[in-house]
């Protein structure tokens, strides 16, 4: 901590220096031999605790205070005061001085008065850092409240807070309008995610989601100040303004059309992903009102139904559905008459959903695109079903992956803890998965249930410990749990 004694005697200051150096030795102290040289030395210092004197030439101790105090309202002083000047004592506690030496003091006073108020500074101090940090705790909780959020919403997973609780948390009206942005990150962008939010926060209030793999969805809250089309146009510009030396190279943004109720708000996040459908555009940001439409007015209630169901399909991976799906879009636009064109796209659309969903997953998926324009529906079948296999393929090695990663991790669980009662709901939770899950995963991957593998974990254990000549079999059939 820093001192500063004020004092036109340089006696007195050296004399006070000293016996406070011997009683605080980590106590950095400085001198001022005038209230004008103690407001400057403020400035430049600014100690935790000043011992003015009152009575100085110039300008009396309790003027450099006030000045002092303006520009540091949290240094603290104590009065150094004759006996005469005990009115000016009085006042100056008036002023929030903490206390008063009479000159002369005894070194004990001068000690205990000086350590009581050091040792508020300290508790100060210590109170100060732990509401620093308790504020940027708080600050970490919004933002992963926030993420989690848009997780919910846009995702449909279950979390353990409600998002009731998470809207009351960010303190944010969810009754007001939204809409989706989807930002599309040029491969290995991750690093311009900070900015991309600071970016949004400067254009309006939203909830920024997580990077999922080059996507970043943001609920954009309605400025009403605005048009949509102005609001979303500037924040989209105000966005891609930090690539513009990557234009070519992946950035593209995607917006959704504005919903009011949060159980609609995935609605629009599917539309700023279908918005990304062509990412060679010039102007790298589209509305999906923009999108061409070739729409039947008839066909919209359906494509929508057909893009949430696409959606939670690819998620839980039942492409036997998918393609069953897929090839009923393209045998009922065939029996309606409808041009080919039109269906290769809106069957262009639902692969392009899949690409994203799958992308979203961690999954790096190629583009879907038709290599050619199909002459006729036979056509349009059979390379649609390619587009399918392929991504199926990608979907199938990505989980592979992750289920060998899973099933090593079980194992291993259940080897080291094959002594205790070890359930299905037990190993879910281990591993975040569903118990019906695991136990289907386990007999696919292995050829028997886990029940099985553990009672087999067991047994060995058994064997080692039939080893140790120290231990009885009533021993080792507690510890093997065999009984």
């Amino acid at each position: 901590m820093k001192l500063l004694i004020v004092d036109d005697e340089p006696i007195e200051r050296e004399g006070m220096q000293a016996i406070l150096q011997k009683a605080f030795p980590d106590l950095t102290i400085y001198q001022g031999k005038n209230g004008k040289l103690a407001i400057e030395l403020a400035n430049v210092i600014q100690p935790d605790l000043i011992l003015m004197d009152i009575m100085m030439p110039g300008m009396t101790g309790l003027e450099a205070i006030e000045k002092i105090q303006a520009e540091h309202s949290s240094i603290k002083f104590v009065m150094v005061t004759a006996f005469d000047m005990f009115d000016y004592a009085r006042e100056a506690i008036k002023l929030g001085v903490k206390d008063y030496l009479l000159k002369p003091s005894r070194a004990s006073e001068i000690v205990d008065t000086v350590g009581r108020v050091l040792e508020e500074c300290r508790r100060e101090r210590e109170a100060e850092a732990t509401s620093q940090i308790q504020h940027e705790k708080w600050q970490q909780a919004l933002t992963l409240a926030e993420t989690d959020i848009v997780t919910q919403l846009l995702f449909d997973h279950i979390h353990e807070v409600h998002i009731d609780m998470l809207v009351e948390m960010l303190n944010i009206r969810s009754t007001a309008e939204k809409f989706v942005l989807v930002v599309l990150l040029p491969k290995g962008g991750e690093h311009y995610y900070i900015s991309i939010k600071e970016k949004v926060r400067e254009n309006g209030t939203a909830w920024i989601g997580a990077l999922y793999g080059r996507q970043l969805p943001i609920i954009m809250f309605r400025d009403q100040e605005k048009s949509f089309r102005l609001q979303a146009i500037t924040l989209a510009a105000s966005i891609l303004s930090l690539g513009k030396k990557q234009m070519g190279s992946g950035w593209f943004i995607g917006i959704g059309q504005v919903y009011e109720p949060l159980d609609e708000i995935r609605q629009s996040y599917q539309e700023a992903l279908i918005a990304t459908i062509d990412t060679t555009l010039a102007a790298k940001s589209r509305f999906y009102a923009d999108v061409p439409a070739l729409s039947l007015e008839t066909d919209n209630q359906i494509i929508k139904r057909q893009q949430k169901d696409f959606f939670d399909q690819i998620r839980l991976g039942n492409w036997v559905s998918i393609r069953s799906g897929v090839l009923d879009l393209i045998r009922q636009h065939e029996n309606g008459g409808n041009s080919l064109i039109y269906t290769q796209q809106r069957v262009l659309e639902l692969l392009w959903v899949a690409n994203r969903v799958m992308d979203e997953m961690g999954m790096e998926a190629n583009a879907p695109f038709f290599p050619f324009q199909v002459q006729d529906y036979r056509q349009l079948r059979t390379e649609t079903l390619l587009l399918l296999e392929r991504m199926n393929a990608i979907y199938d090695a990505h989980y592979d992956q992750v289920e060998d990663d899973k099933i090593h991790q079980i194992k291993q669980f259940i080897y080291e803890h094959s002594h205790k009662a070890i359930s299905l709901d037990i190993l879910a939770q281990r591993v975040n998965l569903s118990p019906i899950y695991i136990s289907k995963m386990f007999k696919g991957k292995l050829g028997i249930n886990y029940i099985d593998f553990l009672t087999e974990c067991r047994i060995e254990k058994a064997k080692k410990l039939l080893n140790d000549p120290e231990r009885s079999l009533k021993e080792i059939t507690f510890e093997g749990r065999l009984s």
